[in-house]
């Protein structure tokens, strides 16, 4: 295998034993949860605001001299 595959393939191979303990303990769903749930309140202000959602936490710095 190339190196590019085994990076995937442990990556992948890390990514279901996380999942598997997560599941096992109950936290995923509730992580997914808060994900969705940020995710939403994003696009909500982006609704509201008209602008893109790094637009609005983005902070421009004076050039004050």
């Amino acid at each position: 295998m190339s190196e590019h595959h085994d990076t995937v393939k442990h990556t992948l191979d890390f990514m279901a034993a996380i999942a598997a303990i997560s599941s096992f303990l109950q936290i995923l769903t509730p992580v997914f949860g808060l994900i969705g749930a940020v995710w939403t309140l994003m696009r909500i202000a982006e609704m509201i605001s008209g602008k893109q959602f790094f637009e609005l936490i983005g902070r421009k710095k004076d050039n004050a001299e």
